[in-house]
């Protein structure tokens, strides 16, 4: 019970970083480029710890198959979902609102609840691979803990200043990110408690299929908002998020 309710712990602290993102996005109007840079931090501080802390290690511990059956099929289920929220209006979730917009309430009804969804579907990955982390090595990873809070902060600041843009109340913004941050604390601790009594090799799949659903959302929320319409330097930004998280990780 002890560790689980540290897995709960270190989920809440980093789930945080979304209401602290979703503070400067609805308070602070950030330039386009601005938004865009830390957009890609996030990106590379997540792509370096989904490599380090999940794929490298499920491979080192069952080898080649579970890392690509998981990674796929984690990619597969992300995708899965991400389609079906994206019909009802929460494609543009990660937007800020400078090029692309996302939808209100009256433009498409139901895409509150779409964008909400979308948050959660997204948030639920991150927070359980620090659980699997715990589970694998019997200590929460603080690099895992740092990818996610740090890569946390850019993906409330830029998604909340989309919701503002959109016409969302405050109420709904960090009620949003106050539930996500919640639920990060609840994945959290099920992925402590349901992976730790599970064969090395399937803990090494589960972990993979985490590591597939955050770099398909890296993919598909991050780096669209990072990179469209920005300067030369966003692929700079990206590689020092990723060292960044290199150094917490072999630190």
């Amino acid at each position: 019970m002890k560790e689980t309710l540290e897995a709960g712990a270190f989920g809440l602290l980093a789930g945080s970083a979304l209401l602290v993102g979703a503070v400067l996005g609805f308070a602070v109007r950030f330039p386009r480029l601005v938004i865009a840079s830390v957009m890609a931090f996030g990106a590379g501080v997540l792509l370096s710890a989904v490599s380090f802390e999940l794929i490298a290690e499920a491979h080192r511990e069952a080898g080649m198959v579970p890392v690509v059956v998981g990674a796929l099929a984690g990619a597969g289920l992300y995708t899965g979902g991400n389609v079906l929220l994206a019909r009802r209006g929460a494609r543009q979730r990660k937007r800020s609102g400078h090029v692309r917009q996302q939808p209100s309430e009256s433009q498409q009804a139901g895409s509150g609840l779409a964008l909400a969804l979308g948050a959660l579907l997204d948030g639920v990955p991150e927070s359980a691979v620090i659980g699997v982390s715990l589970a694998d090595g019997g200590a929460v990873s603080t690099a895992t803990v740092a990818a996610v809070f740090i890569s946390n902060i850019p993906e409330g600041l830029s998604s909340s200043a989309g919701m503002k843009s959109a016409g969302r109340s405050k109420g709904y913004v960090f009620g949003v990110w106050g539930a996500i941050a919640a639920a990060g604390t609840v994945s959290a601790m099920a992925g402590y408690a349901l992976v730790g009594a599970l064969s090395t090799a399937v803990m090494a799949g589960v972990m993979a299929l985490a590591a597939g659903a955050i770099i398909t959302m890296i993919a598909d929320t991050m780096i669209p908002e990072a990179f469209e319409d920005s300067h030369l330097a966003i692929g700079a930004i990206t590689v020092s998020g990723f060292l960044l998280s290199f150094a917490l990780s072999h630190s």
